[in-house]
C-alpha cells in the first residue's frame, strides 16, 4: 500500500525533496511508516496517529482471544454497531450532541453516537465498497505490520526526528496505549525532538473526537517543518 502511494506520487510528479506531509491514523499510520522508509527525503512531516510499530498483546489472554473471535463471528447488526462504537469512541463523545450537525446541510443526528451508527449502517448497505474479504485483508495487513526498533531508528534518522509527531489516546481499545510508548521510544523520544500528544481519557479516533485540537497540532507541525527547509 505504501508502494501504491509512491507510484501515485510519482505519477503526479510530486517528487520534490521535503514536499510531503504524511498523516496516517491506525493502519494508515503503519502505511505512513513504510512510506517514510521508502522515500524519507521527500517527507516534510510524518504524523503517526493512533498507530503502532508492531502489534503486541497488551491485554489478558482470554480478552485477546475474545476480541479476535468477535471480529470473525457473525453478529446481529445492533450487536456489531454497539461493539464498534465501544471499541472506537469514548462514551462521552457518543452521548454528546452531533458535533457535525451544525456544519451539515441536512438535519443533524441527535448524538455523535447516532451519526457513527448511521455511517456503519451505510457501509453495510454498500457491500460492494466494504467487502468482507477486504476487511479480513486489512486485518491481516495490520497484524503483520512489523517495524523493529532499528528500523524505527533508521526512520527517525532519515526523515528527521524533529519532523515526526506521535498522537495517541490513553484509553484506545483498538491499538492500546503501550504501543504508543514503544513507538515513541524507538523513534528517539522527545529527547530527540519527536513531538508527542498523548491524551488522557481518549480513544482511537482522536482526529474525530478532538477536531479543533488535532487540526491545530497538524498546522503547528506543518508550519514548523516547512520552516526547517529541505535539509
Amino acid at each position: 500500500m505504501a508502494k501504491d502511494c509512491v507510484e501515485l506520487l510519482d505519477h503526479l510528479g510530486w517528487d520534490q525533496k521535503r514536499s510531503l506531509h504524511a498523516i496516517g491514523i491506525s493502519m494508515g499510520g503503519m502505511i505512513a511508516q513504510e512510506l517514510g522508509l521508502l522515500i524519507p527525503e521527500r517527507i516534510c512531516s510524518l504524523n503517526l496517529i493512533s498507530t503502532a510499530a508492531r502489534l503486541v498483546r497488551t491485554i489478558g489472554f482470554v480478552e485477546n482471544i475474545r476480541n479476535r473471535v468477535m471480529l470473525l463471528v457473525p453478529h446481529s447488526e445492533d450487536t456489531q454497531l454497539a461493539n464498534i462504537k465501544h471499541n472506537i469512541y469514548t462514551e462521552r463523545f457518543l452521548n454528546a450532541p452531533d458535533a457535525l450537525g451544525s456544519e451539515s446541510v441536512v438535519k443533524p443526528f441527535p448524538t455523535n453516537g447516532d451519526r457513527a451508527a448511521a455511517t456503519e449502517i451505510w457501509k453495510r448497505r454498500n457491500p460492494q465498497l466494504f467487502t468482507r474479504p477486504g476487511f479480513l485483508a486489512q486485518a491481516i495487513a495490520a497484524g503483520w505490520h512489523h517495524k523493529s526498533d532499528s528500523q524505527l531508528k533508521e526512520l527517525a534518522d532519515k526523515v528527521g526526528a524533529k519532523r515526526i509527531l506521535v498522537v495517541h489516546g490513553e484509553e484506545d481499545k483498538m491499538i492500546t496505549f503501550p504501543h504508543a510508548s514503544v513507538l515513541l521510544e524507538a523513534l528517539g523520544g522527545e529527547e530527540a525532538g519527536v513531538r508527542k500528544e498523548f491524551v488522557e481519557e481518549m480513544g482511537h479516533v482522536v482526529p474525530i473526537e478532538m477536531r479543533e485540537e488535532f487540526g491545530r497540532w497538524i498546522e503547528e507541525v506543518v508550519e514548523r517543518t516547512e520552516r526547517m527547509g529541505r535539509d
